[in-house]
């Protein structure tokens, strides 16, 4: 169907596709201003879904009188439809124009412990909530509630909280539908529920409720049901408010502890989460709340002294080797800044660190001087180091002139990766490799959609735009691509993507919304483009595929980094099974580690260590 804007057409070029949430796709205007496109139910996304399909009929039927109703005056940081988007007659609504928003990340985002690590403090995540604060308050004095509040419905813009999906809210007759199970107040649950589904409406105090849910994540990178409980469903866990603060939960390794906030803090997060206490989040307690950094420790805090040590407490230094069991851990690095990226080539691992003011190689030398800054995305190839941020990536070497490449950014991060002997990137609908005088097309991507992933013998890459979406394979050595591959994709909101190779096969692991869940989809690509298997887990479930990242492969098995230790799975005629548990490891790695196979075996980068494993 075609789409008209203030009577005139438009043409939805997929290259200027913004994203894609599970129930829209959203498009650059280029005048400031983005459309919002709802899916109908023949979208491709909604392709063999009748549940979906029929959700899709039910939204737009209601979007017909909902959004004309719109109220006006909301506060300045929602942002509201400004002009309805119609068919070619005007009766039919179906989308809206509204504010683009540049450099504008999820508030999801401020809950990992590696974007928070990356240059993020405290300080900012309380700024961030306390705008925030206000701007919930305000729009409950209009009468309007968010109803689905949860960490991709705000965006952040310096300091500044935004809330979007604007459509999906409630006002006058108009009931809020949808849900995020980990931001659903359990009050809102039926009295003899045996499931997360919400049986009462949405209200002021529900979004109160996801508003300290928020909150904690992002202060402690765990919400108020992370962590785990063996034995126990999540279901389960919520009904009968099993809380992280419960002494048999497993809390999180890569999160921060809880003890590092006031008392006040905490008292009020257990009257909200265990207690179920309602009502307005308290602004006087973010108002006091105020963090400083250890100097003994390093640990960031807002007590009267650091709860992790005493400034006077004498620390030795890490052994070097340590042994559990069967495991001996040699520790090879470690810096009292941050590993901001690492990766192996020809089976020598490299690492990029910030210490002392500077971002710096394994071996000490300088790439860049400045201070700690999470939006860079890096890449290593040899000695040179990649830095892109927008829509340019710098190559960085040793005694010579920085390079400057323009390349596409799709959803803000910068497509380009290398391997040991040659960088990659996407730019104005085409795929590009260095090469000896200039550099080399390889051949047609979509323009600004195309996110890339590559190993020492190929390559993968794949675009969701719109209702277009596509992956191809290519050669690491030889020109051309091999376009058309049918991946079993994701229908909901793609949140994340990440890769890794071995051989003549790549894991690329997806994390999608869908139905108010996150789930992780696992996909094994073979060099020609085939799928050779693939599985699904819930996000933060414990198993391998409860996180995205933190996985290395061997031949046709998958290590893979748990709290709980390493875990080895395999492919087996079409199957991804887990096949050995390494218990021993545990001490040495975490759900946020990250894994190299080198060629003195395994390596677990963290935070700030480097450290190989080797099991006897």
């Amino acid at each position: 169907m075609d789409v008209y804007l203030e009577g005139k057409k438009l043409r939805l070029d997929p290259a200027k596709a913004l994203g894609k949430g599970g129930e829209a796709d959203v498009f650059d205007l280029g005048d400031g201003r983005v459309l919002k496109r709802f899916k109908p139910p023949d979208h491709p996304d909604y392709s063999a879904l009748a549940e979906e399909q029929d959700a899709a009929r039910a939204r737009l039927a209601e979007h017909q009188h909902k959004l004309p109703a719109f109220p006006k005056h909301l506060p300045p940081r929602v942002v509201s439809p400004l002009v309805l988007a119609t068919d070619k007659q005007g009766r039919s609504v179906v989308g809206y124009a509204m504010r683009k928003l540049d450099a504008a990340e999820p508030l999801r985002r401020f809950g990992e412990p590696a974007f928070r690590r990356a240059g993020v403090p405290s300080s900012r995540v309380v700024d961030v909530f306390r705008g925030l604060h206000r701007t919930l308050g305000a729009l409950h004095g209009s009468g309007v509630v968010v109803g689905d509040f949860n960490d991709l419905n705000v965006l952040v813009v310096g300091d500044d909280a935004w809330l979007i999906d604007a459509d999906s809210f409630q006002f006058g007759p108009y009931l809020a539908s949808v849900f995020t199970e980990r931001f659903l107040d359990p009050l809102r649950l039926g009295g003899k529920a045996t499931a997360l589904v919400p049986a009462r409406p949405a209200s002021p105090d529900s979004d109160w409720y996801a508003f300290g849910v928020a909150l904690m994540q992002s202060l402690l990178c765990v919400g108020p049901y992370g962590g785990i409980l063996p034995r126990v469903t999540p279901t389960a866990r919520v009904l009968q408010r099993l809380t992280v603060f419960h002494p048999d939960v497993r809390y999180p390794k890569p999160a921060t502890p809880f003890g590092v906030l006031s008392d006040d803090l905490l008292h009020c997060l257990h009257r909200v989460f265990v207690e179920d206490a309602r009502g307005p989040f308290p602004l006087p307690l973010l108002e006091a709340l105020r963090f400083s950094v250890c100097a003994s420790c390093g640990v960031e805090h807002a007590r009267a002294s650091c709860p992790t040590c005493r400034p006077s407490a004498v620390h030795t230094a890490t052994p070097v080797t340590s042994v559990r069991g069967q495991v001996v851990a040699t520790r090879l690095f470690t810096t009292e800044g941050v590993v901001l990226h690492a990766c192996v080539e020809d089976g020598t691992p490299r690492w990029l660190v910030h210490e002392r003011g500077a971002y710096r190689r394994e071996d000490g030398s300088v790439v860049l001087q400045g201070p700690l800054n999470p939006s860079p995305r890096w890449a290593i190839q040899g000695t040179s180091t990649l830095v892109g941020q927008g829509p340019e990536f710098a190559v960085l070497a040793p005694g010579r002139r920085p390079e400057r490449w323009g390349v596409d950014a799709p959803e803000g991060q910068p497509a380009f990766v290398a391997n040991a002997r040659h960088r990659y990137w996407a730019h104005a609908g085409a795929l590009w490799r260095e090469g000896d005088f200039a550099p080399e097309r390889l051949g047609d991507v979509l323009e600004g959609q195309t996110r890339l992933f590559v190993g020492p013998r190929f390559g993968l890459g794949f675009h969701r735009a719109g209702a277009l979406r596509g992956a191809f394979v290519f050669d690491a050595e030889r020109p051309g691509l091999k376009d058309g591959l049918k991946l079993p994709w994701p229908s909901g909101r793609l949140l994340d993507a990440e890769a890794v190779f071995e051989g003549a096969l790549c894991w690329l692991f997806l994390a999608e919304e869908t139905a108010g869940r996150t789930v992780h989809h696992c996909v094994v690509v073979g060099a020609d483009g085939s799928v050779k298997a693939s599985a699904t887990a819930q996000a933060g479930d414990g198993s391998w595929l409860g996180t995205l990242r933190g996985k290395c492969a061997a031949g046709e098995a998958l290590f893979a980094a748990t709290d709980a230790g390493l875990v080895r799975v395999e492919l087996r005629q079409g199957q991804v099974e887990t096949v050995r548990e390494f218990p021993d490891t545990e001490p040495f790695v975490d759900a946020d580690s990250r894994l190299l196979l080198t060629k003195q075996g395994l390596v677990v980068v963290g935070r700030q260590t480097v450290t190989a494993l080797r099991m006897t």
